[in-house]
């Protein structure tokens, strides 16, 4: 048998495997569309229906009228790189060894047993596409087409990892060269422009926006998967002509308004190809706001610190679904869930497969059809700084362990420049988030029932996950 004819009967017999009718003739294909805009940076108050001030967002508060906002959605750590694994692959990002922020000098990347959403859909037939940052390995071996992307173009990693970073920018270009290298834009496998500048910056936004477009044209018959994983709001900031100057907030509300009208392009291509109705919509960050920005970071506002701590500042950040044909319009949910959970829910929807090794996340549909009713799969979510378990989600309550974590030390920075940090100390602390929002008064002494359950979960969960630990990816 050819090798040709071995493949067509794979593909076949996995088609099968995912349920899709329209393929076997039998009726048109009703499986979802799956559209995940990911921002980078962005704090849980900058959206207008989670309190932003100084800039409108019209198409994500008309995304949420159409459809779902999570009020308590988690990252799975409170860092580039780190997060993106989890919603990736629905596991803590522990669990597979991809922590941090990985940068251009970083020789490992995501492992090639890890199964992706984009694998997981591909199996079964769909198109897909990352337009975007990665940040999950900048060697090809790790780059998205060998990670179940059909098509890939974007930034290896972050925006700010450039010979222009603002610590950087007062050496001679030579100097600032061996801190940091030429920013590389990527399309497929192959950089397309060794040596990213501002002016090029610039375009981001609009870029992403063009190519998610396209790609929706192209493949609006078919069953497909789109990740949009915005390079902004991450300093340095950067914004098209027609968004510069038009916000109160300045700068940084320019760039929340331009990817606000991002949405609303992806929203209305999928309204003019007539398939928003059975297109899942997906909007989120990859954690909280930078806070030593300044002007130029976001707003967590009512929450405790920012983007690099497990407060609730870092962890818990906007999440907003539209799917007209399953999610109920202006529903509202305050059932924690996190990025880990899309995995599994997605598949569960597809009646996809796999993996065979075990993913943390759990599936939460009944989260989305029924927000109100339903019930959290998880007993308890844990937040990770590096390999340190420092604070636990149960319910309302927020148990924080023993840990230090960096806070402003005195003002933020201001046009790009950032602020200095200092580090903090807090002792085991709980907080009912139901009554005390900003993690403002600790409650431990009152409650030792619960400390004692959420420390107990706490360190069974962390032995649990050391032990089944996998290995990252490596040259």
């Amino acid at each position: 048998m050819t090798t040709t004819r071995l493949l067509s009967l794979a593909a076949g017999a996995t088609l099968v495997l995912c349920n899709s009718p329209a393929i076997a003739g039998k009726s048109p294909d009703s499986r979802p569309n799956v559209v995940i805009i990911m921002t980078d940076d962005q704090g849980y108050a900058d959206t207008g229906k989670f309190g932003a001030t100084g800039f409108k967002t019209p198409h994500l508060d008309q995304m949420a009228e159409e459809g779902l906002c999570f009020t308590n959605w988690y990252v799975p750590q409170a860092v580039c790189g780190a997060s993106r694994a989890g919603l990736l692959t629905g596991c803590y990002p522990n669990r597979i060894n991809m922590l941090g922020a990985p940068g251009p000098s970083s020789r490992t990347g995501i492992a090639e047993g890890e199964m992706l959403i984009s694998e997981m859909l591909k199996e079964c037939g769909y198109a897909t596409a990352l337009f975007g940052k990665w940040h999950l390995g900048h060697h090809e071996k790790f780059l998205p087409l060998q990670h179940g992307f059909d098509e890939y173009y974007g930034l290896p990693y972050s925006n700010d990892m450039w010979p222009h970073h603002p610590g950087v920018r007062h050496l001679p270009l030579e100097k600032r060269l061996e801190r940091w290298p030429h920013l590389p834009m990527i399309e497929g496998n192959k950089i397309i422009n060794k040596q990213v500048t501002p002016e090029d910056q610039v375009s981001l936004t609009t870029s992403y926006t063009e190519k998610a477009v396209d790609f929706i044209a192209r493949n609006k018959a078919r069953p497909f998967f789109l990740y949009v994983a915005h390079s902004m709001p991450h300093v340095p900031l950067y914004v098209s002509e027609k968004f510069k100057g038009k916000s109160e907030q300045g700068l940084y509300g320019d760039v929340i308004m331009e990817i606000d009208w991002s949405v609303g392009e992806i929203l209305s291509s999928l309204r003019k190809h007539g398939i928003d109705r059975n297109t899942m919509v997906l909007f989120t960050s990859d954690n909280g706001p930078w806070l030593s920005y300044g002007n130029h970071a976001g707003s967590a506002h009512p929450l405790r610190e920012g983007k690099g701590t497990t407060w609730e500042g870092g962890q818990r950040v906007p999440c907003i679904v539209r799917w007209p044909r399953k999610i109920t319009a202006g529903t509202t949910c305050h059932v924690p869930a996190m990025h880990i959970d899309l995995f599994p829910t997605i598949r569960g929807f597809v009646k996809g497969k796999g993996p065979s090794h075990r993913v943390d996340g759990k599936d939460i549909s009944s989260l989305l059809t029924n927000p109100s009713g339903a019930k959290s799969p998880h007993e308890a979510y844990f937040f990770y700084r590096g390999d340190q378990l420092e604070a636990v989600r149960s319910g309302k309550w927020s148990l924080h362990l023993n840990h230090s974590y960096r806070s402003l030390r005195d003002k933020p920075g201001k046009d790009g420049i950032p602020g200095p940090y200092r580090q903090k100390k807090t002792e085991v602390a709980l907080f009912d988030l139901e009554a005390d929002i900003g993690q403002e008064r600790n409650i431990a002494n009152e409650n030792r029932q619960v400390v004692n359950h959420l420390q107990d979960l706490a360190k069974k969960f962390d032995a649990d996950l050391k032990a089944g630990k996998r290995a990252k990816g490596s040259l």
